[in-house]
């Protein structure tokens, strides 16, 4: 046993709580940012395996034994290698570049031009005194063009890219040429670039294609859900207005009237304050309904327009039940419920789909909420939100259960058939039924 206090064991915590935090924090990343690090680490290393199994390896044993060649020959790999660590240093500003979230890294495409142009140089030189064997170097000159083309393809168009590349091989076939590379060779340095090109224009581009649409969509539903809840503050700023507008305009005039009548000394002044005392009790129970969501709302337009933001969203919606037939009350209960399930999948989490059920029974109406995309670990609480259903449903009788487990969110709200009342308990079999 490893006593307590050692350094071994302090170290093996350290390494330990390490592990622990990377997992919390890697959990804690949405999908959209967990495809990215993936692709970033793909980019990061695709250089250095080809540095590995075309530059460098077939280069190394393929070189002759003068010094000159093994002089420009390691001299070469070298070089290469410097490649790699440069694409591997500026990639980040590259892929940022792409979307849209840096300038042009203008200096990092002159660096890795610049090695490109020294590599294809001693490759040349290699060529002028046959310092390899075996045509291995068609390998090597096939990485060297990937490291500056993964540069070149996340920071200008294809066509531009496409353009730089028939450039670099015109001007390479023609060097080679000039070196004494005859017939079959020289087509085969060729394609050997336009491959190269091709390749990292493939394995660089889609994935950055494939990572701005993934954003765009994550903006496009980050900015639905402000665009739901602004909706929702423009209702009830409606519904606000509805209720005090007219009510406010008759305390008006009906105070108006009173005074007139006050001064000429009629009777009738005390009924006019009166009836300004009822309506303003009257506006003053409106707007506490209106406040606490009891204005009467159709469950069924409220399960259709859920639907349509979710969707909208890009998140797939199915909705099972009808609400015909309800009472207003429970109607209006379960329709808040809605409203804040759906801001909820909206705002939180990175759902994909979303189901609703309503099943509706003798004894009670069910609704229930389901989404996938939730964190393990979310709040007990639920947020203030989910409290303030609890409350309403309360009112009516009502309860409200959620968990999140294996990803997906469940909230269930039950509602008595007639709201405020229990159940029916079952009947006595002794009890006799007239």
């Amino acid at each position: 046993m490893v006593p307590l206090g050692t350094p071994a064991l302090r170290e093996a915590v350290r390494v330990v709580g390490r592990i622990r935090a990377w997992q919390r924090g890697w959990q804690s990343r949405s999908k959209i940012e967990k495809v990215e690090f993936q692709s970033m680490v793909m980019w990061h290393a695709m250089p250095w395996l080809f540095f590995l199994s075309w530059g460098s390896l077939p280069l190394g044993l393929s070189l002759a034994h003068e010094p000159a060649a093994q002089i420009t020959g390691w001299t070469l790999i070298a070089v290469a290698a410097v490649q790699s660590v440069h694409v591997n240093r500026s990639l980040r500003r590259s892929v940022d570049h792409y979307l849209k979230r840096a300038d042009l890294p203008r200096r990092d495409l002159a660096v890795s031009g610049a090695l490109l142009a020294l590599a294809l140089g001693l490759v040349l030189v290699l060529e002028a005194v046959d310092g390899v064997t075996d045509g291995m170097i068609g390998f090597t000159t096939l990485y060297l063009v990937v490291p500056f083309g993964q540069a070149l393809a996340f920071a200008v168009p294809v066509r531009r890219f496409l353009l730089h590349i028939a450039q670099i091989d015109v001007f390479v076939v023609a060097a080679l040429a000039a070196v004494g590379v005859r017939d079959a060779r020289l087509a085969g340095f060729a394609g050997l670039i336009a491959f190269a090109g091709l390749l990292t224009l493939v394995s660089a581009r889609c994935g950055a294609w494939t990572l701005s649409v993934m954003w765009e969509a994550d903006r496009s539903r980050e900015v639905e859900a402000r665009l739901a809840v602004a909706e929702e503050r423009l209702r009830f700023g409606r519904d606000l207005h509805d209720v005090m507008g007219r009510n406010l305009a008759v305390i008006a005039l009906k105070s108006e009237l009173a005074v007139q009548l006050a001064r000429r000394g009629r009777p009738e002044a005390v009924d006019q304050m009166v009836e300004v005392q009822r309506i303003a009790q009257e506006s003053q129970r409106e707007v506490r309904e209106v406040v606490r969501g009891y204005r009467e709302i159709d469950l069924g337009v409220e399960l259709l327009g859920a639907q349509g933001v979710l969707e909208a969203a890009g998140i797939t919606c199915r909705v099972t039940g009808s609400a015909a037939g309800l009472p207003a009350p429970v109607q209006s209960a379960l329709g808040w419920v809605v409203r804040e399930a759906a801001t909820n999948v909206l705002r939180h989490g990175d759902a994909t789909r979303c189901d609703i059920t309503l099943a509706v029974t003798h004894d009670r109406t069910t609704l229930t909420v389901e989404n996938d995309g939730v964190p393990d670990a979310v709040p007990s609480g639920g947020g203030s939100g989910l409290a303030g259903l609890r409350e309403r449903l309360a009112e009516v009788g009502g309860t409200l259960d959620f968990a999140a487990r294996d990803g997906r969110f469940h909230l269930t709200a039950a509602v008595p058939p007639r709201p405020g009342s229990a159940a029916p308990a079952p009947a006595d079999r002794n009890e006799v039924l007239l």
